[in-house]
């Protein structure tokens, strides 16, 4: 499925192995990694097309599905679970719909939705008239093509994902390294700097800043020490904390960011990295609120390389951000099986080894069988 800016594999819990190494074994070879084509899978040769979607049922009080989310590293045998993806969240609704999780109502849908990664509890308002997934539609949003039905998430739990603070070392503003920096978590944890202490003006395109490897080691030595200091431990090899690049919006908007996942430049820009960066900016001496170019009210709008996108944010009395929600698509693009070869499961492969059944015994579901003497396993997604 598409979802948002993001596209994957959306499989059902019960269908993967329960062992985790051995399903980051399966989906490392479903998504064709490591190699920086994905040649040999199902992935795109880039970090926002290669994500996979697990869902399930859920067994949280007041949560319809639990989702867990994967990124799966393109050139490296990687898989990294601690991060949300908004963007993949947005396609959640409608596979949980589909995949009979869910029942459907005539004309809106709310799933309620648990994120395995940071324990966030998203509602997700998904089109269903007649009772049947709607996903041709009006809204467009930018860094896709054409239009789609709208997807509104609300995030209710969404302060201190990862470090369990807003502000996970109590300060608006401090120092890394002589550099101004604010680090924030909501929805996601990230390094917020000013682009202008690079001597960047902030609108560069992604292939620019990529291009720049000076630029790139530096922030990755900062983003070390800001997980250091978010209670993060050592984030060498990890995807978080996020890295955002900030300066004043220019097309009408509430301000700039380029968003870094962190060794690249996102082409548009993620919705947990959004969601951050629209609450950073209402923190009072903040690195984001000091890029505001005007007065704003509940509506934070976040211009990025490809367009903007805009978050609403519901205040408590405290003038805390209560709620945070935007509008995605998603687009269902193919179901079926992906072959997945039996030596990526050693414990897979030794029974497929002797022609036998796969059990649960093997950590895997019964619809995990056999496919064939040639390809290895069938694997529904």
């Amino acid at each position: 499925m598409r979802g948002g800016t993001s596209r994957g594999p959306f499989f059902l819990e019960q269908d993967l192995p329960s062992d985790p190494a051995a399903r980051d074994r399966v989906l490392l070879a479903a998504m064709g990694s490591p190699h920086m084509l994905q040649l040999d899978g199902l992935g795109g040769g880039n970090s926002l097309t290669s994500k996979v979607a697990i869902v399930s049922r859920s067994s949280r009080p007041g949560a319809d599905v639990d989702y867990l989310f994967a990124q799966v590293a393109v050139e490296r045998a990687h898989v990294d679970v601690s991060p949300n993806c908004g963007n993949m969240l947005s396609a959640v609704g409608p596979y949980a719909i589909e995949a009979g999780l869910v029942p459907a109502v005539d004309g809106e849908t709310i799933v309620r939705i648990h994120n395995r990664n940071t324990g966030a509890l998203v509602e997700a308002a998904v089109q269903t008239p007649g009772g049947v997934v709607a996903y041709d539609g009006a809204t467009a949003i930018d860094g896709v093509a054409g239009t789609a039905a709208p997807i509104k998430l609300g995030f209710l739990e969404a302060v201190g994902s990862k470090t369990g603070a807003l502000l996970p070392t109590g300060l608006a503003r401090e120092e890394i390294d002589g550099v101004p920096v604010t680090l924030v978590d909501y929805a996601t944890p990230m390094l917020l700097l000013r682009a202008g202490d690079f001597g960047l003006s902030g609108d560069e395109t992604p292939a620019d800043l990529d291009a720049n490897p000076a630029l790139l080691l530096r922030l990755e030595e900062l983003r070390r020490e800001a997980g250091r200091r978010m209670g993060l431990g050592d984030v060498a090899g990890r995807v978080i904390p996020k890295v955002g690049l900030l300066s004043p919006a220019r097309r009408g908007g509430s301000l700039t960011s380029r968003y870094f996942t962190p060794d690249r430049c996102h082409r548009s820009h993620a919705v947990t990295g959004a969601l951050c960066v629209a609450a950073a900016s209402r923190i009072a001496g903040s690195v984001a609120a000091e890029m505001l170019s005007a007065e704003i009210g509940s509506l934070v709008t976040v211009e990025h390389p490809s367009g903007a996108i805009q978050v609403d944010l519901a205040l408590d009395a405290a003038g805390q951000v209560a709620r945070a929600s935007l509008v995605r698509t998603a687009r269902r693009i193919f179901e079926g099986h992906v072959i997945v070869p039996a030596s990526a499961v050693l414990a897979l492969a030794e029974r497929a080894e002797t022609g036998g059944e796969l059990t649960h015994d093997d950590h895997a579901s019964p619809s995990l069988q056999p496919a064939d003497g040639r390809c290895g396993q069938r694997l529904p997604a």
